[in-house]
């Protein structure tokens, strides 16, 4: 039987003995973090399937009245954000909060910034996306970072409790935008945003009623700053914080912080932040020469996730967009609302993720590598967008209608990449990761995610200035060939990504 990672807990709080096979075979705190991720994706994925709506529906309907190609890049934009503050929550993790305490205090930045979404006026929804994102950017590479510690890295059950903690969170992806949607379609967007609120609520009581059972969840940071480091860290980041706010308002009152400039300000940020995250880790003193080797193949894991999240993410914006306005709202004599499409995928990640956990749990040290894991998983999320080539080609205006189920089978095949790609990912992550930038190397891997909303915000920019076929086509293929790529390194991805399997 494997020894799990909290049996050497670095913080010195274990698990009770019983936890370690008590949850399908895996470790109790699973459960607890699958159960936080399911409701945070309930309200994160609730939010992301009405937001991009929200901004392109007209005043009278509720709306912030953006042009579709605007709505969709600020939807991006936003993402961009969220992802580029987990490097923020990864390092305050590591050297001043502790694991625990970060995702804790996340989830109620989270839960806040829901809440004032929930009050009907463009200001409070600004604020609210503002808390969000910097919730969102302490909890998401914790939790994944947390999971990682349940594990020793040789343990066979790894890769499979990913795909069990992928599945799970899928389900608040599948119900979130079900409610919201509903919400939203019939109540109006506040109201919608209020369940998301409700969601991220539930959500944190069960992680605190769950805390006995995971690793790591002393107060003290495993790595933290001496106590004068400390103080001073501590000073910088509420005079940065306050000092950026500031220069940001006095900026978008003088009219040189216009809604374009602070897009084009964020992608050019996704692009810096990771070359500098890279040369940071490559150049430290207390990364050893072995974890340095072991940093280079991850940069194609990073670059193979940056082009699979930029399709993916579409499923939240250009896809909903496009099912807005040239899908049927119709399946079997069924009326829903368009925002029900980004559930497919959610429910999709459900059935599929324990299979997927099934087939590498069978298969054991016989499974592909995790380098071809992520190449199918890209491949398939090209496909997905070549797919939609087909129902969108070939028409002389934008009033065509096609069948729900074009979507829904691009749904299917994204959804299948998703689960390959991220579990596999997110895993080699967790093993590659050098001791000292554990829960950093986590914000790395959202850092791809923050490059790819980074790159999605300015091309998005062209969904109304060219064919639906060529957009989708074009950007298909380069996910596709970017795949291919990833499998012709493959000899060398397995030489060097030891202990990677």
């Amino acid at each position: 039987m494997s020894r799990t990672a909290i049996d050497t807990d670095p913080n010195g709080e274990q698990p009770p003995p019983e936890d370690d096979h008590a949850f399908l075979g895996h470790p109790r705190g699973l459960l607890t973090l699958s159960g936080l991720e399911v409701w945070e994706r309930f309200s994160f994925l609730g939010m992301q399937a009405i937001l991009v709506l929200y901004f392109a529906a007209s005043v009278s309907d509720g709306g912030l009245g953006m042009a579709s190609g605007t709505a969709a890049s600020v939807s991006a934009a936003y993402g961009t954000l969220v992802y580029l503050v987990s490097v923020a929550g990864g390092w305050l993790a590591d050297r001043v909060l502790g694991s625990y305490r970060a995702v804790l205090w996340g989830g109620i930045l989270i839960a806040c910034g829901h809440y004032a979404m929930a009050v009907p006026t463009a200001a409070m929804t600004w604020v609210g996306l503002g808390l969000i994102s910097a919730g969102t950017g302490l909890l998401k590479p914790n939790v994944a970072t947390m999971v990682g510690k349940l594990y020793r890295t040789d343990d066979d059950r790894r890769d499979a409790g990913f795909a069990l903690y992928y599945m799970a969170i899928n389900i608040g992806a599948f119900a979130g935008p079900l409610i919201t949607g509903w919400l939203a379609d019939h109540k109006g967007y506040h109201w919608g945003f209020s369940a998301a609120a409700l969601g991220m609520t539930l959500g944190l009581i069960q992680y605190v009623a769950g805390r006995r059972h995971l690793a790591g969840r002393k107060h003290s940071a495993e790595f933290a700053l001496a106590p004068d480091a400390m103080r001073r860290a501590v000073r910088l980041i509420v005079t940065g914080t306050v000092v950026t706010a500031a220069v940001a308002v006095v900026l978008a009152v003088a009219g040189w912080l216009t809604m374009d400039r602070f897009v084009d300000l964020l992608t050019l940020i996704s692009v810096i932040a990771p070359v500098v995250f890279f040369w940071v880790m490559f150049t430290s003193p207390r990364v050893t020469a072995e974890e340095r080797g072991r940093l280079k193949p991850y940069i194609v894991l990073f670059l193979a996730s940056v082009v699979f999240n930029f399709i993916l993410f579409q499923a939240y914006s250009t896809m909903i967009l496009l099912a807005s306005t040239n899908a049927r709202t119709t399946i079997l004599g069924f009326d829903f609302p368009a925002s029900w499409y980004a559930s497919a995928l959610g429910a999709f990640e459900v059935l599929l993720a324990p299979v997927v956990a099934a087939v590498w749990a069978r298969m054991g040290h016989k499974q592909p590598h995790a380098s071809n894991k992520i190449a199918f998983g890209v491949i398939l999320g090209g496909l997905s967008f070549l797919l939609m080539v087909l129902p969108t080609s070939g028409h002389a205006d934008d009033t065509y209608q096609m069948a729900a189920w074009w979507i829904v089978g691009s749904y299917l095949l994204l959804g299948l990449g998703d689960v390959l790609l991220e579990t596999s990912g997110m895993s080699a992550t967790s093993k590659l990761a050098p001791k000292a930038f554990a829960s950093q190397t986590m914000s790395l891997w959202f850092l791809s995610l923050a490059l790819a909303n980074g790159i999605q915000a300015q091309t998005v920019k062209l969904y109304d200035d060219v064919s639906k076929a060529a957009y989708f086509g074009v950007n298909g293929a380069v996910a596709v060939a970017v795949g291919l790529v990833v499998i012709a390194l493959a000899p060398w991805l397995r030489r060097t990504m030891h202990p990677v399997h």
